[in-house]
């Protein structure tokens, strides 16, 4: 029998907990997922979306998190994030990002982007902000001439976030539509992929060092690679 929306209650509980199962051991091929356009793989979809976004908003480190995903999902032999350097782009930080950095108008302020990928998918791309008189020279030459990803460059800080605003961009699934209010959307094409856009979902945060002094704030906006691992065998 076809699942429709209103079947969603009573299964929402169980196809959770086996998405949690086995996807975190499925292997990948080097191949972007085919997530078949079908309920069951928007709700496997909504749930891993929501499952990375949480585990962000909850860490300290939103590559060493990055990584972890990675590895829990096969998608690189070696899981290890690295960030590709997008040179040339200047962007000035803006009264307010000076005011949360807590630095007055005449404070250097250095603007990094930069695209994390492991295995080759993309992760995320990420607009930051820094002062680099709250950074060691050595973090300072780290992110000034390498694609050290941020995260990594400046873990001596022993640095946490808080979040400023997160928003979720794209979702599988339409409002209400756990109450049948709102349709679930017909495939395109029967049998066919379901389609992923580039942006999932944006967080923006400002990062302290361990003494609660703020030295960054970031812009992430996290992308499809994140699913780039074969979807969960068919129940």
């Amino acid at each position: 029998m076809r699942l429709t929306a209103k079947h969603a209650p009573s299964s929402l509980v169980s196809l959770f907990a086996a998405l949690v199962l086995t996807a975190a051991g499925a292997a990948h091929g080097g191949e972007a997922a085919n997530w078949s356009d079908n309920y069951q793989s928007r709700l496997q979809v909504l749930a891993l979306v929501q499952t990375i976004n949480a585990d962000i908003l909850a860490s300290t480190s939103a590559t060493l998190t990055l990584e972890k995903w990675c590895g829990d999902h096969a998608m690189s032999a070696t899981p290890k994030v690295t960030a590709q350097l997008q040179r040339g782009i200047v962007k000035a930080a803006s009264a307010e990002q000076r005011a949360r950095l807590q630095v007055g108008p005449d404070t250097p302020i250095k603007y990094r982007r930069v695209q994390l990928t492991c295995g080759g998918h993309l992760l995320s791309e990420a607009d930051n902000w820094y002062v680099p008189e709250r950074l060691s020279p050595a973090m300072n030459r780290l992110l000034d001439e390498t694609d050290t990803p941020f995260g990594k460059a400046v873990l001596p800080l022993a640095p946490y976030r808080r979040t400023i605003s997160a928003r979720t961009l794209w979702s599988p699934l339409p409002d209400k539509w756990e109450t049948a209010q709102a349709p679930v959307p017909a495939p395109a094409v029967p049998g066919g992929a379901l389609d992923i856009p580039p942006a999932l979902f944006e967080h923006n945060a400002v990062l302290y060092t361990s003494g609660h002094l703020p030295f960054s704030e970031v812009r992430e906006t996290y992308q499809r690679g994140l699913l780039d691992f074969p979807p969960p065998p068919a129940r």
